[in-house]
């Protein structure tokens, strides 16, 4: 029996064309997929795999896609590997969302419409407050801080040693890249992003995501899920809506998330999502544990084959 940790792509991550082979290949990931549409009343799938990528890569249809692919790639391998077994689940950002659902804390339609609701109310703040992200390549998190403080904008990710994001208006984003070196950082550089996220100026998003929380379905996980926001597993349903609150607006410590994990004893991970994304981050945090990367039908048959 494989126990393994499930761990799931955030924003960013996604590409046209993210789960046709899935659709094609497997029939639960066919219906998966057409059920996702039938809530959404839209034809999210045609986006994911059409594109363009300008449509894919709005918050409102990045996020629901990224959380089907994640529970699609999840299901398929949970059928052909009944065996498996999930210990702790996390995910990057929007990814926690998926981590969630796939730990049975809510339904896949209800997590569905919470993530499009997610995603339209950050595409609702990027237009009120427009702000930018850069990454910080180098340099230590205290370095980053003092920099982060001096352009007055937000540390929004701690993804690994040696790279942080910072989140905030265009302006100090802008003056944090030409500072970097100051500071004692290799480089910064300016992601392409719709908006700032994990930043104060995501504060009416967090508002009303609260709102659409205490309404939603939450039970108790079945399996431990980390919170980016606390770096811990968040207990019971209150703790749950108050940390995907405040993620919207806090940074995502997936450094100490990884960590915690890996203090726990667990030292097989499976990345589900686009891209290798995540285990780039494990590399650079610790070389020990071993991470399989799923996105797509042929890296789903090699871990199989390697599970087994």
């Amino acid at each position: 029996m494989s126990k393994a940790v499930l761990l799931f792509s955030g924003q960013g991550a996604q590409k046209v064309g993210m789960g046709r082979d899935l659709v094609e290949a497997y029939p639960s990931a066919k219906a998966l997929f057409e059920e996702a549409d039938q809530v959404l009343g839209r034809s999210l799938t045609s986006v994911m795999f059409e594109g363009p990528d300008e449509e894919l890569t709005r918050t409102g249809n990045c996020q629901p896609a990224l959380f089907l692919h994640g529970l699609a790639l999840l299901k398929i391998l949970q059928e052909k590997l009944p065996s498996l077994e999930p210990v702790a689940a996390a995910g990057l950002s929007l990814g926690e969302m998926t981590a969630h659902a796939a730990a049975g804390t809510f339904s896949f339609q209800d997590g569905l419409k919470l993530v499009a609701r997610r995603g339209q109310l950050m595409d609702e703040a990027c237009t009120a407050n427009p702000g930018s992200m850069a990454a910080m390549i180098g340099g230590s998190e205290e370095d980053v801080a003092r920099l982060a403080k001096e352009c007055d904008v937000d540390i929004a990710n701690l993804n690994c040693p040696g790279q942080t994001v910072l989140s905030g208006s265009e302006e100090g984003i802008d003056q944090a890249v030409s500072k970097a070196k100051e500071f004692g950082l290799r480089m910064g550089k300016k992601l392409q992003v719709a908006g700032a996220y994990h930043s104060r100026l995501m504060a009416q998003a967090q508002e009303k995501l609260e709102v659409a929380l205490a309404d939603a379905q939450i039970g108790i996980p079945s399996i431990p899920v980390v919170s980016n926001f606390l770096a811990v597993p968040a207990e019971g349903p209150d703790e749950i809506r108050r940390s995907l609150t405040q993620q919207v607006t806090g940074s995502v410590r997936w450094i100490e998330t990884i960590q915690l994990l890996r203090a726990q004893g667990h030292d097989l991970f499976i990345e589900l999502g686009p891209g290798k994304v995540l285990a780039g981050f494990m590399a650079r945090i610790d070389k020990e544990a071993r991470i399989l990367s799923i996105e797509d039908a042929s890296s789903l048959e090699e871990a199989l084959e390697a599970l087994r």
